[in-house]
């Protein structure tokens, strides 16, 4: 009996390995022609602002973490989201919006003074599980104490062809999570 399960086991592991797996965000063998957008270069130059963070400044030593932020949109309440600032410059956020409509954003940031940084934020955004479009967030924070931040912030959406669907302002407020 343990020789038969030795043998079936092997057979599983050998026919597992022969399955082909991609690395990456999405399985390439999925991605049909005309599925695949290109980022317009009217996204390109606010991706890359040459900036980075002033290693030696207040805000930049102090807004490195994993901060829970809340978000309002022209006044309401609008999602929440967990971002992790870097020491290089750049940032990552997670939100809590349907990942149909996309949820994942990443941006770069510098530090302004001795206790605000400025980011500049993107991301795609899908209808129906189709890419649709992009935003740009330019945001600017003020740490209010160690473990506190609030902002405000200008969201820019665009369809496909860079043309401006909506403009719209808020403000974010953050405590950070603790290690």
């Amino acid at each position: 009996m343990k020789h038969t399960i030795a043998i079936a086991a092997a057979t599983l592991a050998v026919a597992a390995g022969a399955v082909t797996t991609h690395a990456g965000c999405a399985d390439p063998r999925t991605v049909k022609p005309g599925m695949v957008h290109t980022i317009p270069t009217f996204l390109l130059p606010k991706a890359h602002s040459g900036a980075s963070a002033t290693p030696d400044s207040y805000a930049s030593r102090k807004i490195v973490g994993t901060w829970v932020v809340s978000y309002t949109v022209e006044g309401q309440p609008f999602a929440q989201a967990f971002i992790q600032w870097h020491d290089d410059g750049t940032e990552w956020e997670n939100i809590n919006l349907p990942l149909s409509g996309g949820n994942v954003c990443v941006g770069s940031w510098v530090s302004v003074d001795r206790k605000d940084v400025a980011r500049n934020h993107i991301g795609w955004l899908y209808t129906d599980g189709n890419l649709s479009g992009y935003f740009t967030e330019t945001e600017t924070d003020h740490l209010d104490t160690l473990d506190s931040y609030s902002g405000t912030n200008d969201q820019k959406i665009f369809d496909l062809n860079g043309n401006v669907l909506a403009e719209v302002t808020g403000t974010s407020s953050a405590v950070r999570l603790a290690p």
